[in-house]
């Protein structure tokens, strides 16, 4: 039976949703591709790679917004890498490598700590704190 105004239509409006996530500035529509963060104790804000899941106090960013983001005055804006971009390796990294090397190199010193004898203390090492560890500059 239809009315006399036609064929009855749904009292609530469809509206399709849309998977991509867009810009949080006003009046832009592109696809969000960073996360802007505010982090007020220490005056930051920190832009990063795109969040997995959409924050409530978070603001997703499309390409052009990232790249203009200012800061207010006295405030310091961290931009963090890109992950999909591969990291080349910088002389820290190559550093720790050699150093774990020369630490798997030290069978004996393993072999004594296994079998519950004393450690002897690394004259680099200052203090520890769980799995940290606290070195002194081979400087000094």
């Amino acid at each position: 039976m239809e009315s006399r105004r036609g064929p009855l239509k749904s009292a609530v409006p469809s509206i399709v949703v849309s998977l991509v996530r867009r810009c949080s500035r006003t009046a832009c529509g592109r696809p969000a591709v960073a996360t802007l963060t505010y982090v007020y104790a220490d005056s930051t804000a920190v832009l990063g790679p795109l969040a997995t899941y959409a924050e409530p106090h978070c603001y997703d960013l499309c390409a052009e917004h990232s790249e203009r983001l200012t800061a207010p005055r006295g405030w310091e804006v961290v931009r963090l890498l890109d992950g999909s971009a591969p990291a080349r390796p910088s002389g820290d990294d190559l550093e720790a490598l050699a150093n774990a090397v020369r630490e798997a190199a030290r069978p004996q010193e393993r072999a004594a700590e296994a079998s519950g004898g004393a450690r002897t203390a690394d004259p680099m090492e200052v203090a520890r704190r769980g799995h940290l560890r606290v070195l002194r500059s081979p400087d000094n």
